[in-house]
């Protein structure tokens, strides 16, 4: 069976999945920091969160002494190394490494 959200109709197989989604609707956040005011709709983002307070970074960069928390930072970092910049400005042409660059740009 299929558990459909009646916001937006995405589709789920298990229904635990569901309502962990119908939190990005309601904006509902019930796994707090114990250390500061951060509140997040999902324990793997409150474990994750945990460890900047931790002072962890789990994420190594193979070509320099950087570290990271998040498994996404290391692939755009490593951008910086290669020079890559996959992100463009469909207005002017201009290319950024990171999507958030991009964002910043065309506000």
């Amino acid at each position: 069976a299929l558990y459909q959200c009646s916001h937006c109709d995405k589709k789920f197989s298990r229904n635990s999945v569901l309502k962990r989604h119908m939190r990005t609707h309601t904006g509902n956040k019930p796994y707090k920091c114990s250390k500061c005011d951060r509140a997040c709709s999902q324990k793997s983002n409150l474990v994750s969160h945990m460890r900047t307070h931790a002072g962890e970074k789990p994420c190594q960069c193979s070509e320099c002494d950087n570290a990271f928390l998040k498994k996404s930072a290391p692939i755009n970092h490593m951008r910086t190394h290669t020079g890559e910049k996959p992100y463009q400005c469909s207005q002017c042409d201009k290319a950024f490494s990171c999507n958030n660059q991009l964002l910043i740009h065309l506000r």
